[in-house]
């Protein structure tokens, strides 16, 4: 988490401590919910009251949900409970705390303190599954104390003794000591850090050396660690005196810190996380390590890691200076977070007093090289770098703002988180995050205030305020969304049309396959595609990217060569707009097929009830049908044997307990069944009512059409 974001916070009630996220009472996985890890957030208006005096402000949950562990926060809203709903979580640890913000420009405050997490208000939530297992608790995980050192005592340390801990072993147990980034405790380690799961597991498989563990102090300095830590943990556990069994590691300052101790040769193996030189670390500090240290390795994030560039400047002192490292090179799925660290500190840890074959970076970890950010205002944001990293600028015209986040569909399955954004000197704003291939929308909110990115030339005609962009990526959306050849894409026109509207004058978007022949004997095949309320004809283009769907799906061959016809369904009477205006304008200006076998219509909430109701008042006139975040069973009287008689395919799409929808969709499929309407009913796509879950429908559905007409 970046530090400029920390909320201030109250103090902590009375009364026993609160629990670890696994018995928060407040967070439990969405019950009954066809996707798995996908959690509810419920916090009690009553306890904000209670904890924080703030009578009615906006609650949120902070965490580390956002992409590659971006810092990242999700409202929480309601009267009595205020609810927040995000995931599917992939299978890892995360952190989080609860806020409340009195107005929109106002500063957070933090409110329950859970657990031993060391920074206030911060709790852990682990999410089981594959390639979690090294996170997980184990039945022995070792035993957790602590140790006061220095002057007076005055400082604390964490010490994990591994499984089957022997204080009387006739060999001395190795040690490692690990300190953390400024501003941050030790007791982090044992928290988001996950130290003793990482370490009973490495040694309980045989894959690291049974060792003590030391987390040091904070504000302890290499000089405190040398004098006033290791004697005092040698003086009260089964600990080695010998430099050759003592490692250090740490994170940020830590990690210089860590050097510190290495020249002083009292360590004989040093981790840099995250981390640079100290100030006063010059080529000659850097000389006294080589030769005194068996590993010097060092760690760190991708270039949203804010030690990126010292982390490189660090690697090429070493070079420079003729001391021998190793690089575990940038860690290419997060940044500055504690899901880089643990994975460093698990790496680190079996390196440790025990021969390895293996000294180079770990599989998919790129070099550190020097990296230098666009300059403000240099080019249109957001700009994307090789790696899919994606960095938004906001110009100086916030610079008296107190607050800028970027809202977007970037958090899991295409929630809509808001994302702080970090002020910088020439009072700009910034954030950097990775993301995966695909589309994605987004706004600004400055102090409340919602404000279009005047830096991205995109466009939303329904909702003024959004920007656009696509991220290349080996992902569904990722390889649906990305443009294809210019040789290779169909073309898009605008198609005027006379409606039934009190304002006749409406337009349409038009697909036409790359190839397309107005004089074809044969008419194409056509789909009309609607959108949802608050919507309009433009948003399947717009922010759908349907026209790189359909050139991605005729450039692989998978789809029949059709026509789109994506129309406004805005307050007018579907069935017969569809059927008197937009058909026939369609049939009159394009080389379409005005038989139903060769019709099909779609839609997404508004335009799947659309869709629907056209289906069962018109049985014959589309053969084709998909319903997207459906809604609108069989009304009384509906002819069933007409509609199935008439109908090739009904498939019907829906996201998971998140989409609002979702309840009425298993309704509509409850009313189809016993009204025995033959329907499909897709495999329930993750996420909330939003355009992540409708482009995979329609990447789905498009296949699908046509494959069956005569």
């Amino acid at each position: 988490m970046n530090e400029s974001h920390a909320p201030r916070t109250v103090p902590d009630p009375p009364g026993p401590a609160a629990p670890s996220a696994a018995g928060d009472p407040w967070v439990a996985e969405v019950p009954d919910n066809p996707v798995r890890d996908v959690y509810r957030f419920t916090v009690p208006a009553r306890a904000v009251r209670e904890a924080t005096g703030v009578e009615d402000g906006q609650v949120a949950v902070q965490g580390d949900f956002g992409p590659g562990g971006t810092w990242t926060e999700f409202h929480a809203d309601g009267d009595d409970d205020r609810v927040a709903t995000l995931g599917p979580l992939d299978p890892g640890l995360y952190c989080y705390r609860y806020v409340v913000r009195p107005a929109p420009d106002a500063e957070a405050v933090a409110f329950r303190d859970p657990e031993t997490a060391a920074r206030p208000h911060l709790g852990t939530l682990f999410v089981p599954g594959p390639g979690a297992d090294w996170l997980a608790d184990t039945a022995d995980g070792g035993a957790l104390d602590t140790i006061r050192y220095g002057d007076g005592a005055a400082s604390e340390a964490l010490v994990w003794t591994p499984p089957g801990y022997d204080a009387d072993r006739a060999a001395p147990y190795p040690a490692l000591y690990l300190l953390p980034d400024e501003g941050r405790s030790h007791r982090e380690w044992a928290g988001p850090g996950r130290l003793a799961q990482i370490l009973a597991r490495l040694v309980l498989d045989g894959d690291a050396e049974p060792m003590v563990v030391v987390a040091a102090d904070g504000s302890s300095t290499a000089k405190d660690l040398v004098e006033g830590l290791v004697p005092a943990v040698e003086a009260a556990f089964r600990v080695s005196a010998d430099p050759a069994d003592r490692a250090v590691a740490g994170i940020g300052r830590g990690a210089s810190s860590a050097l510190e101790a290495a020249a002083a040769e009292a360590f004989t193996s040093a981790g840099v996380l995250s981390g640079g030189l100290g100030p006063d670390a010059g080529p000659d500090a850097l000389r006294r390590t080589d030769g005194r240290t068996a590993l010097i390795r060092v760690y760190g994030g991708n270039i949203t890691d804010p030690a990126y560039d010292e982390v490189a400047a660090l690697e090429a002192a070493l070079t420079a200076a003729g001391v021998a490292f190793e690089s575990d090179g940038s860690h290419p799925a997060s940044g500055g977070t504690w899901r880089t660290w643990r994975a460093a500190l698990r790496d680190f840890a079996q390196r440790l007093f025990r021969p390895v074959a293996d000294h180079g970076p770990s599989e998919g970890h790129p070099p550190f090289t020097a990296h230098e950010p666009s300059a403000p205002g240099t080019a249109p944001t957001p700009w994307i770098d090789a790696g899919g990293v994606v960095t938004f600028e906001a110009g100086p015209e916030f610079a008296d703002a107190s607050r800028v986040a970027v809202w977007g569909n970037f958090g899991p399955a295409g929630s809509w988180p808001r994302t702080p954004m970090t002020r910088r000197d020439d009072g700009s704003w910034r954030l950097s995050m990775p993301l995966e291939g695909g589309t994605y929308h987004y706004k600004f909110e400055v102090d409340g205030a919602v404000r279009k990115d005047p830096r991205n030339p995109s466009s939303v005609r329904s909702e003024p305020a959004w920007s656009t962009f696509a991220v290349p990526g080996d992902t569904i959306r990722g390889r649906y969304t990305a443009p294809v050849p210019a040789g290779a894409r169909g073309e898009v026109n605008v198609m005027a049309y006379n409606s039934t509207a009190a304002d006749p004058d409406r337009s349409a978007y038009v697909w036409t396959p790359p190839g397309y022949d107005p004089a074809r004997t044969e008419p194409y095949p056509v789909l009309y595609l609607q959108h949802g309320g608050g919507q309009t004809w433009s948003d399947w283009i717009e922010v759908g990217y349907a026209d790189r769907i359909l050139d991605s799906h005729h450039r692989n061959g998978t789809i029949v060569p059709m026509v789109v016809v994506m129309a406004n369904g805005n307050g007018v009477d579907f069935q017969t707009e569809i059927t008197t205006r937009i058909a026939p304008a369609a049939e009159e200006r394009y080389r379409v097929s005005a038989d139903p076998r060769r019709r099909a219509l779609a839609g997404l909430s508004m335009g799947s009830g659309q869709t629907l109701s056209t289906l069962w008042a018109h049985p014959v006139a589309f053969a084709y049908i998909g319903a997207m975040s459906a809604f609108g069973g069989p009304p009384e009287g509906t002819d069933t044997g007409a509609v199935n008689a008439g109908t090739e395919l009904l498939r019907v799409y829906s996201g998971d307990r998140q989409d609002f929808t979702y309840e009425p969709t298993l309704d509509l499929i409850a009313a189809m069944e016993r009204s025995g309407v033959e329907h499909e009913f897709a495999p329930i796509i993750p996420g909330p009512h939003g355009w992540d879950v409708w482009q995979r429908a329609l990447i789905d559905l498009l296949p699908r059409l046509f494959k069956t007409a005569h």
